[in-house]
């Protein structure tokens, strides 16, 4: 690559992958929109587009070098069922349709099972990003979603690996044999140099290498192993895939994986700019029948296979549906699947380019599709029955504590300590069902509700301790106790410091800022070991909370007033300073009338 290519393409790709991450497309997106726009359907900027995809497939190779990393085995033993059971059926079943159609439409078999195997994989980076941004990785369709791609990716390497098997000049079985023997050969041979050089050497260059030579190690290790692999005539993913399941479990991986991932990332993306190249657009006018008919296929056969496999593995809730409209799309593994199989000649580069057309257009439809099936899902599913509040029936308790969250479980376990009663509500019934599990006396309401605080005896009780999480519903509850129960004292628990101004304002008799107090048991504790006599350390500590607390105040009459804030915070903290310079000059005085100081 010269360096005005390189200079063209970083520059295309700081264009495009912004904006399309901007309208939440993906960066994936954005570097195949980076590479049609150089291609020759575009600028035409790039003439030799084999040439650079052939360098940008070490990316691939990384990719696989950093999944290896990620396989521990006993990540795969938790998620089993999902990754070998969902997995495995959902390859198998997409693979066979997809071929048996290409059969059908007069493909041979050995191209109809490699157009299978490419398109049944989905893009494992596109619907991680997806699901991430969304925050669903941890939800049911998310967690299957995971465990099916992270099969795929596993899929991925013997797919690569039985290519050149399915190429036209492998027909000769004796060859084929011979291949076969050949690779297993290399690999048993990698696996077991692996096990038993990789974490040795690597333990040398940690002990007497630097940072560079770690990273030149980390580098020597996937090159070496893709080459080894490629000299044998096997894929180059595959070693490095080996070489990083080999170093899952060392105590390099994190180190390892930070080493790699710049590179990983920008070779990766250099891919994709040239897959985005290489995509024939004139297949657009000159095939746009069969182009929109293969891609609508392919989504809804994939959709109903994930779908009824969802169901079958009894996956709950509206998930199934969700998993389709997620996974339905082809994957970045079918650029490199059919790459393969254009160089192994088991697939025409005519039909490799409309496929990759289809795979293209279906990445670009998923986003669409996920949010389509979101919304299909919400109205699909069966309305939850409303749980009733419970009715509270207990004596009269001087505390009452609302919000049973890790803060209001402190003040409870230790009002319980005392063997003082007390009366907690809690409005999440998740919480209330799981606190019940330790016998706590935990009933679930609605706490801004006067009626029920009337039914906990509120009107009799000394304190009212407001614990919730959310700073909104706390101003509700104060506002409500208030209004309501005027001779009440209420002690609150406050998010952040604008939470404590409006809780100040509204009369709340003691407001405790959550991270304020472990941030100055922190701070004492570390003017101790700075050198401080813990006299010192109390001292300063004291005199800078109440400094910060005549601030709070101060700030808290003119809540509404920017400019009036800003004066105030200012002539505190000048205020602090000056008694902070006063006390260091009469701690040198008088360490000087000890005679400690000169």
């Amino acid at each position: 690559m010269t360096l005005a290519e390189l200079v063209t393409f970083l520059v295309a790709v700081c264009i495009a992958v912004p904006l399309f991450r901007r309208f939440g497309f993906g960066s994936v997106l954005g570097y195949l929109a980076a590479g049609i726009a150089l291609g020759p359907f575009g600028l035409a900027l790039v003439d030799d587009v084999d040439r650079i995809m052939h360098m940008a497939e070490f990316g691939v190779v990384l990719l696989l070098f950093i999944i290896g990393l990620e396989l521990k085995p006993s990540r795969l033993r938790v998620m089993r069922r999902s990754v070998f059971g969902l997995g495995t059926a959902q390859v198998v079943v997409t693979t066979v349709l997809i071929a048996a159609v290409g059969v059908w439409a007069g493909l041979e078999t050995r191209i109809a099972v490699v157009v299978g195997l490419g398109l049944a994989l989905s893009s494992t980076a596109f619907v991680l990003q997806i699901l991430a941004e969304k925050k669903e990785l941890n939800a049911q369709h998310g967690r299957a979603a995971f465990g099916i791609l992270l099969f795929q990716d596993l899929a991925a390497i013997p797919i690569l690996a039985i290519i050149p098997l399915l190429g036209s000049g492998s027909g000769a079985t004796d060859n084929v044999l011979a291949q076969g023997l050949l690779s297993v050969a290399v690999i048993g041979a990698l696996i077991l140099g692996g096990r038993y050089l990789l974490r040795p050497a690597f333990r040398v260059v940690a002990a007497l290498g630097g940072h560079e030579i770690f990273t030149a190690a980390a580098l020597l290790v996937v090159t070496g192993s893709a080459y080894i692999m490629y000299t044998a005539g096997v894929s180059m993913a595959l070693g490095a895939f080996l070489a990083g399941v080999l170093l899952a479990d060392s105590e390099f991986r994190h180190q390892l994986e930070a080493e790699i991932e710049p590179f990983k990332g920008l070779l990766l993306g250099l891919f994709f700019v040239s897959v985005g190249m290489a995509a024939n657009l004139g297949l657009v006018l000159e095939r746009p029948v069969a182009l929109l008919a293969i891609t609508a296929s392919l989504l809804a056969g994939k959709g109903i296979v994930l779908w009824g496999l969802g169901r079958i593995f009894r996956v709950p809730g509206t998930a199934p549906l969700r998993i389709a409209f997620t996974l339905s799309q082809g994957g970045e593994f079918a650029f490199v699947i059919f790459a393969a199989a254009i160089a192994a000649g088991a697939m025409p580069k005519d039909l490799a380019a409309l496929l990759i057309m289809v795979v293209t257009l279906t990445m670009l439809l998923t986003p669409f599709l996920v949010t389509f099936g979101e919304r299909l899902a919400r109205g699909a599913a069966p309305d939850a029955p409303a749980r009733e509040y419970d009715e509270i029936q207990t004596d009269d308790h001087d505390v009452i504590i609302a919000g049973m969250g890790r803060f209001g479980q402190i003040v409870a376990r230790i009002l319980h300590v005392r063997r003082i009663p007390f009366t907690a509500i809690e409005s999440d019934a998740a919480q209330v069902d799981f606190m019940r599990h330790f016998n706590a006396s935990v009933y679930y309401g609605n706490v801004t509700d006067p009626n029920l605080m009337r039914a906990a005896h509120a009107d009799r009780a000394r304190v009212f301790v407001v614990a919730v999480q959310d700073a909104r519903e706390s101003i509700r509850i104060v506002e409500m106790l208030k209004k309501n129960f005027p001779g009440l004292k209420i002690y609150a628990r406050a998010r952040n410091r604008h939470h404590a101004h409006l809780l100040m304002n509204l009369g709340v008799d003691y407001i405790i800022r959550e991270a304020f107090v472990s941030s100055l048991e922190m701070a004492a504790a570390m003017l101790r070991e700075m050198g401080d006599t813990p006299d010192r350390a109390r001292e300063t500590i004291e005199r800078f909370r109440q400094a910060d607390e005549r601030l709070l105040r101060t700030e808290a009459t003119v809540l509404h007033d920017e400019k009036s804030v800003l004066q105030s915070a200012e002539a505190a903290w000048r205020e602090l300073a000056d008694l902070f310079d006063a006390d260091e000059h009469r701690s040198v005085e008088r360490d000087r009338d000890a005679g400690r100081l000169p």
